[in-house]
């Protein structure tokens, strides 16, 4: 099932759209979702806003390669392209003298364990998929499995899985395979990271996870599929793609880009109006710091991804004669999509689609407030 949103998350299963990690977030559940999201009082979540000023160094503090000033210019330098967020300039800064593998390899050490929060390998077919699992199968109020998007992993609801978990549900929470902590397969011969590919290799997943009952991921069968969550992501015709994916799309600049080991925090990042914590940064970091592999997995799902199919797509698949109840979660402060994405989304088919807008919450809403989105699922989901 799938929204079109060549990036970010998703939680389950459609009629006529894409899933794949370059699929929208949604959520699907065999449980019941309600429609009115309740205010919550926020904890900062531990973030930090954004500084007018910031200078960043290479490897030497006396020297600025990159300057963001009140007016928001930045300045130019031969590591600009890594250095315009606090966590990405955190990270390049490791300490002058070399460890045993070099800072490469001490960077890597140093975090190497970080970011495995409640997962397990679970093989599947031919590949091992990493998935994160909280609540028990006998949870009161059923399954919920959540769908990250690209460039990103599962780690980012690792503390709405929690929350959801407390409150009687039972989560799931895979990496996509050539994402997070899955296997990365080869692209090509190995795995042709087409929608395809994904839905075939998901379905055995979730045969493996024992979830053909109560409901079942059958994405030519929307009639198994009884509520629907969306969070940010592209949903009508009108929406363009974060640049990121438009250069991933070019030759040569994408074989670049796909390399940046900051590029998935980076993304994160610039989607919001908070910073991430280092060791956060670092869970994002680990997988393109570590190998080549997630890089090119991700250049070849964005590259086989129906980009120019998907906004027609979205519009017949949600349109009057889709029937399951949906919501449309979205963080406000997006600073890739407006908040007119979801009003105009919803307004396409008011009978069974409503939207709430999150304030305070960035691209990612389950990075941001986890407890807003936590809530908003349960009232959804409780509703009858």
């Amino acid at each position: 099932m799938a929204l079109a949103r060549p990036y970010q998350s998703f939680f389950l299963s459609r009629p006529n759209h894409a899933l794949s990690p370059t699929s929208s977030g949604i959520c699907t559940s065999s449980c019941h979702l309600n429609n009115a999201l309740p205010i919550l009082s926020s904890k900062n979540y531990a973030r930090v806003q954004r500084k007018s000023v910031v200078f960043a160094a290479a490897t030497d503090e006396s020297s600025s390669n990159e300057a963001e000033t009140d007016n928001g210019t930045r300045g130019k330098g031969l590591f600009s392209f890594v250095t315009d967020n606090p966590s990405s300039r955190e990270a390049i800064q490791l300490p002058n003298e070399p460890a045993q593998d070099g800072n490469v390899g001490q960077m890597i050490y140093q975090i190497e364990n970080k970011g495995r929060d409640f997962g397990s390998y679970v093989q599947a077919g031919d590949f091992s998929w990493f998935v994160r699992e909280t609540g028990f199968k006998t949870s009161s109020n059923g399954a919920v499995v959540f769908l990250h998007g690209a460039p990103t992993q599962s780690y980012s609801y690792r503390d709405v899985i929690v929350k959801m978990a407390e409150i009687g549900y039972h989560c799931y929470a895979p990496d996509w395979l050539g994402f997070g902590f899955s296997e990365m397969p080869e692209p090509g011969d190995d795995f042709a990271y087409t929608e395809e590919a994904y839905h075939e290799e998901f379905d055995k997943l979730l045969t493996q996870l024992g979830l053909d009952s109560p409901f079942s991921l059958v994405t030519q069968n929307p009639s198994r599929l009884v509520k629907l969550g969306i969070l940010n992501g592209p949903l009508t015709a009108s929406a363009t793609l974060p640049p990121v994916f438009q250069q991933l799309r070019l030759p040569f600049i994408g074989e670049f880009t796909c390399q940046n080991a900051v590029l998935a925090e980076r993304f994160v990042e610039k989607g919001s109006p908070y910073v991430l914590e280092l060791d956060d940064a670092d869970v994002y970091r680990l997988p393109y710091l570590d190998s080549s592999a997630p890089g090119f997995s991700l250049l070849a799902a964005t590259r086989k991804a129906p980009i120019k199919d998907l906004a027609s797509r979205i519009a017949n698949g949600f349109s009057e004669s889709w029937n399951v109840p949906t919501i449309v979660l979205w963080g406000e402060a997006d600073k890739y999509l407006p908040s007119s994405e979801a009003v105009n989304f919803a307004n396409s088919n008011r009978d069974v689609i409503n939207q709430v807008i999150l304030d305070g919450a960035g691209h990612l809403p389950q990075e941001d407030w986890p407890e807003k989105v936590a809530e908003g699922l349960n009232s959804f989901l409780g509703s009858r």
